[in-house]
């Protein structure tokens, strides 16, 4: 079992899922059972969560629970699970996110075999704290999804974004996704070192190679044989190791610091920079073999201030988190610190999000979190007064240039396939989600709009 080993399961109590239930505390898991979705959406977020079980067929649309679910929290195993065993409800609800299909009831050896292989495949101890990667951005869930389907692939990816963006999570992403994710996900700060350890640290040395060096010690590149490597902040190597590090790329073989032989090597090799990797080639900063080598395939993360509504979120499944890390009652942000969160702009990004959200709920002595809380430098032009409708998306998309009550302006040159998906996006904002309000106000039936938005998050 992963540490995360609770299972929330969506669905009406029936003897089915009690049954369910009973199966899986008897392998080490535990459940908790909500028969409302939008309470269930709170816990998900903690960190204790290792994956979702929606039953299809005890009320309520089982298959947009799904898509909504898989919507919001990419990278959640979701299971449907249903007694009559419809196939192609079944075909649907795994073509809008869901990772498997039980039919209960279910066998002891089938149900333990599925909640080892997706509560370890998606939560990693190593990860930390339940952190997923959370959003509602069109940009980044469609960035997400041409991920995915790289990650399928042995090539390299080449992470470049701002500190605090979450390179490291996509990193862990990409391993999750692939048929790697049974094989070990080391990674390595290249910053964090000297050349001389650094070396050492990557390739490994034999007994002898230098003083101090009393046993032979495996790199972090035969540590991951078989899996990833992930080599955060490359820019910040030497040029001299950036050679050794070509034709480690090259020849798929490591030489270890005065070993003897040169030693085969199966990894997947994930690299990360905040620099511009190719603006540092052309100046002679970073060799320029080795940025082509590293970017067969190119991710590069958006700011948080690009991610529309992600803003709020974030910040509420941080609120989540700390408070059940902090033992201390449901405290809920005020309309003023909610416009505040919209408003600044997150030079850290996402950690700084989250740092912001920790020490807020430090400080809060009130029935709310209110600006004063969150210690951040108002905007000069912020009205202190302001106040967010609860149902404000917390922010505009990132291709949107101005948006208000009746209209969305888009800029010159927006192609019609990425207007009707802001389009999309929009009305769903605005109905809270209500899949069929949302359909009715666009023209469309709700099979139209989840084959869209299925599009959408997987192109």
């Amino acid at each position: 079992m992963s540490q995360r080993n609770e299972i929330v399961i969506i669905g009406n109590a029936t003897p089915h899922l009690s049954a369910l239930a009973s199966q899986i505390k008897v392998l080490g898991g535990s459940t908790v059972l909500f028969d409302k979705v939008e309470d269930a959406k709170k816990h998900i977020a903690m960190p204790q969560v290792g994956m979702v079980i929606v039953d299809l067929e005890s009320g309520g649309d089982g298959v947009e629970i799904i898509r909504e679910l898989n919507f919001l929290f990419r990278g959640m195993p979701i299971l449907a699970a249903a007694v009559k065993g419809n196939l192609t409800e079944a075909r649907e609800a795994i073509g809008l996110g869901a990772a498997d299909y039980l039919h209960l009831p279910v066998e002891d050896n089938k149900l333990k075999s599925v909640i080892q292989n997706y509560c370890n495949k998606f939560f990693d101890p190593e990860l930390g704290r339940g952190r997923k990667i959370i959003t509602k951005d069109p940009g980044m869930m469609r960035l997400l999804g041409q991920v995915r389907r790289v990650a399928r692939s042995s090539a390299s990816v080449l992470i470049q974004g701002e500190s605090g963006t979450g390179k490291e999570l996509i990193a862990r992403f990409v391993h999750q996704a692939s048929d790697r994710t049974k094989g070990p996900f080391v990674a390595i700060n290249c910053a964090a070192l000297p050349e001389n350890l650094l070396e050492s640290e990557l390739f490994g040395h034999a007994k002898g190679a230098f003083t101090g060096a009393t046993t032979d010690r495996k790199g972090k590149f035969l540590q991951a044989n078989g899996g990833t490597i992930f080599l955060d902040e490359i820019s910040e190597m030497s040029l001299n190791l950036q050679a050794k590090m070509l034709r480690v790329l090259q020849e798929r073989e490591v030489d270890p610091v005065g070993g003897k032989a040169a030693i085969s090597l199966d990894v997947r090799v994930v690299a990360s920079t905040n620099r511009d990797l190719k603006s540092y080639a052309v100046e002679g900063k970073f060799r320029e073999d080795l940025y082509y080598r590293l970017n067969v395939f190119p991710v590069q993360l958006p700011p948080l201030r690009e991610r529309g509504g992600d803003v709020r979120l974030l910040a509420d499944s941080f609120r989540v988190r700390f408070i059940a890390e902090l033992a201390r009652n449901d405290i809920p942000f005020s309309k003023r610190s909610l416009a505040l969160l919209s408003n600044y702009k997150w030079p850290g990004n996402v950690r700084e999000l989250e740092n912001v959200i920790q020490r807020a709920l430090l400080m809060a002595e009130g029935s709310e979190v209110d600006p004063e809380d969150l210690m951040i430098d108002m905007p000069a032009n912020f009205d202190n007064n302001a106040e967010i409708n609860e149902q404000d998306s917390g922010g505009d998309f990132a291709d949107t240039a101005h948006e208000d009550d009746e209209e969305i302006r888009l800029p010159v040159g927006t192609t019609v396939r990425r207007m009707e998906e802001i389009l999309i996006h929009r009305t769903l904002n605005e109905v809270n989600g209500n899949r069929t309000r949302a359909a009715e106000l666009l023209g469309i039936s709700i099979r139209t709009l989840r084959n869209k938005l299925n599009e959408y998050a997987t192109r």
